[in-house]
């Protein structure tokens, strides 16, 4: 009979330890939290140093009375929660539950889970870490505040159901400063100078740099025309050739954030998916702890490593590598690196084995040599201007052999390979052409979820626990919407973004967020009082909230109006927001109560019967496509939206590519002008 119970959040998790402690212990599942604040109140007594009012949360009753009944006749109860301030805090709220001392060596916690790791978790025993459970309480209770005080002002001044949040609001304010960026921006016109030269046996395409002295814009036709007219007629002399071997060295083993942003590019998964897949991995034993800003390595994990490299490309691949992790990162647990490196992962989903790839990949080419490229940088004069071309060439792959960052500008890729031609300094090429080309400057691009993850870190907004869940809630609030990849304000963002900026500033500041941020870190490392953090924001916020709440104006948000005829009245319906999306309602309500689900359609007809496609969303929000005549006469439906070619006509496809072929020819005369050799 199991004389000893270790307690954990997850079923799948407690599945994964009760292989490693054997038949002696009993391993039972907390399934998250079980105490939190009330969902209907405050729950904070702001007179008594900000004290919680802890309740047992909904659904969780049974749970607990399981746990009380599982641990009354054993001799030793172990808390192995997850590895963080929340686990902290959940094992805080266990060991309340089941009246275990304070004093009492019952937590373990492990980066992995791996048998030495949970039976070493066991030897190792600790009290729960106080100042840990004070951090989350603080973070817990502070964000509490923020959000039941300025979220009734938002429903009352704005519209009902909407929230405000210390994190997600000043999110929210970066993806609408970009949206105003984008807005504001105005397109500078530049132009392109490219030389098409030969030295009889070879094409060498070269770009118009400046003068001798510095660098020179192009920004007009007449200074390209001018610099044209200068050289058109002038031998093309290699003025310097200069060759160089460069290192490029291995990005770190991933964070919670590099992991997110990589997975975005390579994998196309989202954000809450990436982390989700992880949390299958992490539960399994397969990978470490997911949410971690470290990237620090284990010695037997770079052991691992070493002997792994050494075994399968030989030792002029192996380097070992230590990266420094941030100033700002708790380093409270390594990086997210694989726990295992001869797991058969053939068990996995498909999505698993491709996250699972990606980060044992990253892990082993983080200790793994620079690769190392010859890089050759050409000038060329042609009267008092200079021309310039550049390439590289690998001589040593290195850690590329095995893995490459992906990028999110593809057009800065400054490792695009190129083999030059063997030029000396002193050779004279002939001219074939001179083509110019005008260009304008594009504004910055939208955030995606994975470049919107790399701001909120470098800003120091939230941790790697709430990157995911920040997104997802300005999603679920309608704040923003996905446009494609892209993350798009909302014009009830933005009206939420105006309010809050003209009133509590402080909020929507990334400074201050930020600063908020590291004295949560001090709280946990004892260097701070989390009651007196507390009442450092509350005074000046409540204040201000105080001051402000009657002055602020109800906002009108103008109601879309569409072309559907309410049939009852006749009036056109308008758009209408609810917690299950956008839908058709009578302005005339009350006294007209029609309401209908509005249809979106798209101007592809079906693919299969012609028919009109229309656009719904699954209860996730992902977007799929069906026929109107579904399920009656047409069997259609897609996650992928239809193509006109997979219905157009041979001939249609004919006439298209000679359209589109002319267009094409057109836009390139329109675009480059070529001074011909006389």
């Amino acid at each position: 009979m199991a004389k000893k119970l270790v307690i954990v959040e997850s079923p799948s998790k407690a599945k994964t330890i009760k292989k490693y402690l054997g038949s002696t212990y009993d391993v039972i599942a907390s399934q998250g939290h079980i105490i939190d604040l009330p969902a209907s109140k405050l729950g904070v007594d702001i007179e008594n140093d900000f004290k919680p009012e802890y309740k047992t949360m909904k659904g969780k009753a049974n749970i607990v009375k399981e746990i009380k009944k599982k641990a009354e006749d054993k001799e030793k109860i172990y808390l192995a929660t997850d590895p963080d301030r929340e686990g902290e805090a959940i094992a805080w709220h266990l060991r309340n539950v089941l009246d275990i001392d304070k004093n009492e060596k019952c937590r373990i916690e492990f980066n992995e889970i791996t048998k030495s790791a949970v039976q070493n978790a066991v030897k190792k025993a600790r009290t729960v870490d106080e100042n840990l459970v004070d951090a989350q309480q603080a973070r817990r209770v502070l964000d509490r505040i923020v959000g039941y005080k300025l979220s009734p002002l938002l429903w009352k001044k704005v519209k009902k159901g909407l929230s405000a949040g210390r994190v997600q609001s000043v999110t929210l304010k970066l993806v609408v400063d970009k949206e105003r960026e984008i807005k504001n921006f105005k397109k500078e016109e530049y132009w392109l100078l490219t030389a098409k030269l030969t030295n009889g046996k070879d094409k060498i395409e070269s770009k118009f740099y400046g003068d001798e002295t510095k660098k020179i814009e192009l920004k007009t036709e007449k200074q390209v025309d001018d610099v044209i007219n200068q050289v058109k007629d002038k031998d093309f002399v290699v003025l310097d050739v200069k060759k160089s071997e460069r290192m490029k060295n291995p990005t770190p083993p991933f964070t919670t954030s590099s992991l997110q942003q990589e997975a975005s590019r390579k994998l196309g998964f989202g954000v809450k998916k990436t982390m989700m897949i992880a949390q299958r991995l992490y539960e399994a034993g397969h990978i470490t702890y997911m949410r971690t800003d470290s990237t620090r390595l284990s010695d037997e994990a770079k052991k691992s490593a070493k002997e792994y490299i050494l075994n399968k490309f030989g030792s002029k691949y192996y380097k070992d590598r230590v990266f420094k992790t941030k100033d700002t990162a708790q380093d409270a647990h390594e990086a997210i690196r694989p726990t295992n490196l001869s797991f058969d992962f053939s068990s996995l989903s498909k999505d698993e084995i491709k996250l699972y790839t990606l980060i044992l990949n990253r892990f082993l080419a983080s200790q793994m040599s620079s690769s190392i490229y010859d890089t050759t940088r050409i000038k060329i004069k042609a009267d008092k201007y200079i021309f310039t071309l550049s390439g590289s060439t690998i001589k040593f792959d290195g850690f590329m052999r095995l893995y490459i960052e992906g990028k999110d500008d593809l057009k800065n890729d400054e490792d695009e390979l190129k083999i030059l031609p063997n030029l000396n300094v002193g050779d004279v090429l002939k001219k074939e052409d001179l083509i110019k080309e005008q260009k304008f400057t594009e504004p910055p691009a939208r955030y995606t979820e994975a470049s919107l993850v790399k701001v909120m870190e470098e800003k120091g907004i939230g941790r790697p626990s709430t990157y995911a869940p920040t997104i997802s809630t300005l999603e679920e609030r309608y704040y923003v919407e996905k446009e494609k990849k892209y993350i798009v304000p909302t014009e009830l963002g933005i009206i939420v973004t105006e309010l809050m900026e003209k009133n509590f500033k402080d909020i929507v500041d990334v400074k201050f967020t930020a600063n908020m941020e590291n004295k949560l870190d001090m709280v946990a490392e004892n260097k701070e009082k989390y009651v007196d953090m507390l009442k450092e924001f509350y005074t000046p916020f409540i204040d201000n909230l105080t001051k402000v709440e009657d002055k602020i104006e109800k906002v009108h948000i103008p109601e879309q109006v569409s072309d559907v005829i309410c049939e009852y009245c006749g009036r056109n319906m308008v758009i209408k927001q609810g917690r299950f999306g956008k839908f058709l309602a009578c302005p005339g309500y009350p006294e007209c109560k029609n309401a209908k689900p509005l249809v979106e359609s798209i101007d592809i007809p079906c693919p299969k019967c012609g028919g009109k496609i229309l656009v719904k969303k699954t209860k996730k929000r992902r977007t799929f496509y069906v026929c109107e005549n579904s399920p009656k006469t047409c069997d259609y439906i897609s996650w992928n939206k239809p193509k006109k070619e997979t219905y157009e006509s041979d001939e249609d496809k004919v006439n298209k590519t000679k359209t589109k072929t002319k267009s094409t020819s057109t836009s390139k005369t329109k675009s480059k002008t070529k001074t011909k050799k006389k």
